[in-house]
Parts: structure tokens; C-alpha cells; sequence
């Protein structure tokens, strides 16, 4: 225990704090929130209609080099329209990794599709791309430009890796194989805004990407996510889908198809764009802490996860590896009772009752870093 009190000590150093609760990740409102939310408040416009929205969503292109952004209620919100948009329906095989948040695999479930979980890469926890060819080429075929499952004939018409922690996966590598077996890549970049891949933002290699900005990320609106594309048709397309997919008119209410009530609200996108201000400090102070702990813990014997080859990290939860789960679970408990919130990561999807019937491979990777991986304190100060 005493290498444990060494660790939770050094985080109290970090955040001076001696006795108060440490949690895993806080928002930080430092610049113009509460300006722009009484404007917001004042001009009457607080739901999906007013000035927020749209300059929220040009800010959000601008950051991440994207054409085009749609602005939702939320990051699941935004992922299950993307999901639509590329064309997954009923009965479709969408392709995504175990180790992630219930949200990813849940967007395809409410498509009425069904996730396959393929193993990710140790050092990025994202999905890996040898697992991903080894899949398609051994199970699936393709016909008149489509993939198909060989066993069960289904269509394999997306894969949706994830970017775990902000830390960028192989996802050009990903990208390659998706096209070649005709395969629509949508990135879940919800934890990586400010993360980039040889030079690129996360969420602009593939068809569309979805950011997400719920209380606990690097920025926050509250809730609220993003969708991102550089084509054109497929944005004006989310952004009407997710206002109830209402024809526009001076008072008449039609609706040409089926629509979602996913559209942000002015108030929370008045908040995102105080954020969006503060975006760059927030990066250099959590490159800072990510920095501080790899020195820390490099003296300790504990693997610290660092940022993988030809990228640039986020660090949105700093992460370690422990030697085993009896070993993970001792420092969940003592880390806790000292007022340090830490965390295991996710349990994986196929664990879960909804996901339990689902494919998947051999996950070794996965099953590896499910019982050794926790999270520690990772607030902007």
C-alpha cells in the first residue's frame, strides 16, 4: 500500500489538494460561459433555434478541419444518425470493438443492426486493424460492390472504431481495409476532440465522424455531440433529420419522413462556443498533467498510456496498466477511500445482457486490458 499512498499523494501535488474529493474529470468554465448563456437567456431563443448553434458548429469544423458539422442533443444521438446515413438498417453487421463505452454499441442496436466485436491493438485500445482484415477476409465475401457475412449472409455495411481515452486508433490502416471490402467507416471520436493522426483531426478519415461533449469531456455543453463530414448531402441531411426532419416553412408543420427531436439547444451551444474559446489551454494543461504523471510512474513500475505512434494525444483520461485485476481491484479500493475517484475501464460490450448473442473474435487484447486498465484524475487545471 505504500507505493499506493506514494501515487495518490503525487495526484493530490498535482491538483493541491489535500483532503477534498479528486474527481476522474471535472468541467472547467474559466472564460465567457455565463456571458453567453445570458444572452442566450435574454434573446428568448434557448432551444434548437438561435445564433449558438450555428457559429457552435462553424467553430467545431474550423477546429477539427471538417466541411461540414451537425450539432446534437448528444454523442450517441449524433452516431446513431450517422449510422442511418450510411445506410445500416435491420439485420445489418456493424463492426466495432468490445473496449468501449455502452454508447457506441447501443447507436447500432437502435439502427436494428448488429454489432461484430473484433480485438483491439494493446497500445492505441482501439481497434485493430490486423483483427479487422483477418475478419473480412476470412468471413465475408462481396457481390455487386457489397460485404457480406459468409455465415450468415448478412450485410456488413459499417465499422465504427473508436478512439479510447482521446488516444488516436490505426484508423488510416483501418480506413485501407473498410474501403477495400466496401465497408462504410464512421470514426466515434465522442473522447477525442484535440486528438490527431498523422496530422489529421480524429472523425475526418472516414464517411463521418461524432464528437461528443457531455459533462465529463474535454469540452462540455452540458450534454451534446457532433457530427462531421466533408460531404455536403450527408450534412444537410443529419442537420434535417435531427430537427424532426421538418420541411422549412413561415408556420406550416410537415414532415417529409422520419425524424429525431436530436437537435442542441441554443443554451447548451452557447455554452460549447465559451468552451471552443478555451479549447487550446485546456489541451496544453492536460499535455502538461499527461506529462507529469509518465515521469511519475516511469519511477514506479506502472505503465503509464501514452499518446501511440504518428499521433498526438488529447489525454481526456489519463489511463494506467496494472499487473493484474487483484491487483487493479486493491488500488481501486484504496485510491477511493483516499478521496481519489479512479476507475476500471468499461466492461466489455459482449459481457453485457443486449450484446451477449453478438460475434466476436478470440479478443485477447481486450480481455487483457479489461482487467488491468484504470483511470486517474484528469481535470484540466
Amino acid at each position: 500500500m505504500e507505493k499506493y499512498a506514494e501515487i495518490v499523494s503525487f495526484i493530490r501535488s498535482i491538483y493541491q489538494s489535500d483532503k477534498e474529493l479528486i474527481p476522474l474529470h471535472a468541467p472547467a468554465f474559466k472564460g465567457n460561459e455565463k456571458k453567453y448563456l445570458n444572452d442566450c437567456i435574454d434573446s428568448t431563443f434557448v432551444s434548437s433555434v438561435g445564433k449558438y448553434v450555428g457559429q457552435f458548429e462553424q467553430m467545431m469544423a474550423d477546429f477539427t478541419g471538417s466541411k461540414y458539422a451537425v450539432a446534437a442533443v448528444n454523442g450517441t444521438a449524433a452516431l446513431h444518425i450517422a449510422l442511418k446515413l450510411a445506410g445500416v438498417e435491420q439485420n445489418d453487421l456493424v463492426i466495432t470493438q468490445p473496449l468501449t463505452f455502452v454508447a457506441t454499441a447501443n447507436a447500432i442496436k437502435y439502427c436494428g443492426a448488429k454489432p461484430v466485436f473484433l480485438d483491439v491493438d494493446k497500445d492505441t485500445l482501439g481497434l485493430s486493424p490486423k483483427a479487422l482484415e483477418h475478419y473480412l477476409a476470412e468471413c465475408s465475401y462481396i457481390k455487386n460492390e457489397t460485404c457480406f457475412d459468409k455465415a450468415t449472409q448478412q450485410r456488413i455495411k459499417a465499422c465504427v472504431p473508436m478512439h479510447t481515452f482521446g488516444h488516436p486508433c490505426r484508423i488510416d490502416e483501418i480506413k485501407e481495409v473498410c474501403d477495400r471490402y466496401h465497408v462504410a467507416l464512421i470514426e466515434d471520436a465522442a473522447e477525442s476532440l484535440g486528438s490527431y493522426y498523422k496530422g489529421k483531426h480524429t472523425g475526418t478519415f472516414g464517411l463521418m465522424g461524432i464528437l461528443s461533449f457531455n459533462g465529463n469531456k474535454t469540452i462540455t455543453t452540458g450534454g451534446g455531440g457532433m457530427l462531421i463530414t466533408n460531404d455536403e448531402a450527408l450534412a444537410k441531411k443529419a442537420k434535417h433529420l435531427t430537427t424532426t426532419a421538418k420541411m422549412p416553412h413561415e408556420w406550416e408543420f410537415y414532415h417529409d419522413e422520419l425524424g429525431y427531436n436530436y437537435r442542441l439547444t441554443n443554451l447548451a451551444a452557447a455554452l460549447g462556443c465559451a468552451q471552443m474559446e478555451q479549447l487550446p489551454g485546456f489541451l496544453k494543461s492536460k499535455q502538461d498533467i499527461a506529462q507529469k504523471y509518465a515521469a511519475f510512474f516511469s519511477t514506479k513500475g506502472i505503465h503509464f498510456i501514452t499518446e501511440p505512434g504518428n499521433a498526438t494525444s488529447n489525454y481526456w483520461l489519463n489511463a494506467i496498466i496494472l499487473n493484474s485485476k487483484e491487483e487493479r481491484d486493491k488500488f481501486l479500493t484504496f485510491t477511493n477511500s483516499q478521496r481519489i475517484m479512479t476507475r476500471p475501464i468499461w466492461q466489455l460490450m459482449n459481457r453485457l445482457p443486449a450484446f451477449k448473442d453478438c460475434r466476436t473474435d478470440d479478443l485477447e487484447n481486450a480481455l487483457w486490458l479489461e482487467e488491468r486498465v484504470v483511470n486517474i484524475p484528469s481535470s484540466v487545471i
